[in-house]
């Protein structure tokens, strides 16, 4: 049996992922201005998809976090204020 969740999706909004929390996936969305934003933490310019893959174990650590802490949504939505 298989553990690997979906590879994240570019969309025109954000990107699309999975995180798994106590042995159930969840489905979750990180906005492009969140992904802006952690972007120019690094003092980069990067594609979305560049800055999700950069910052990856970051953005998963916050989601498992809200899901733990059951905030609703589905699928969970990430925006800038979600980074700090």
């Amino acid at each position: 049996m298989s553990h690997t969740l979906a590879e994240p999706q570019l969309t025109t909004e954000g990107v699309a992922f999975t995180v798994r929390v106590d042995s159930i996936n969840r489905d979750c969305f990180i906005s492009n201005e969140a992904l802006a934003k952690l972007s120019r933490q690094s003092a980069g310019e990067a594609s979305p998809i560049d800055t999700f893959r950069a910052f990856e174990a970051n953005i998963n650590g916050v989601a498992r976090r809200m899901v733990a802490a059951n905030v609703p949504g589905n699928p969970l939505k990430l925006g800038p204020d979600s980074f700090h």
